[in-house]
């Protein structure tokens, strides 16, 4: 009999859940590839690369943009987008991770601190 086992919250905690999750839907994955090609490239123009219409690239930018994979900047009407150097550094380091090298951020540094009792003494008479 398999006991169902507690289920952490870690993706509150690990960024790089969020990161991943942010990177899984195969039109996301497409718009952080159309960045790694280029510098930047306007909200309009994603729409061809990836194949749907601009409410949805919206939609898209807004998860990568929430997970820190993308930073944005208005000019005008316009917004353009560019991959996140940080993102970027994060995805070369859990590679290299992967690939045998020692980690950056040990898994225990990612667990959230309880948080103190906090408690005011009581007035003095």
């Amino acid at each position: 009999m398999m006991r169902h086992m507690a289920r952490t919250k870690t993706t509150l905690v690990d960024p790089d859940v969020r990161l991943f999750q942010a990177l899984a839907d195969p039109t996301r994955l497409a718009i952080v590839r159309e960045l790694a090609s280029v510098a930047e490239v306007c909200a309009c123009d994603f729409s061809t690369c990836c194949d749907v219409r601009q409410p949805t690239v919206s939609h898209h930018l807004k998860v990568l943009r929430e997970a820190g994979v993308v930073d944005a900047e208005r000019r005008g009407t316009w917004i353009y987008y560019r991959l996140a150097p940080a993102a970027a550094e994060r995805l070369r380091g859990l590679a290299a991770e992967l690939s045998g090298a020692p980690q950056l951020i040990p898994a225990h540094a990612l667990r959230r601190a309880a948080p103190a009792a906090t408690s005011t003494p009581a007035p003095q008479a």
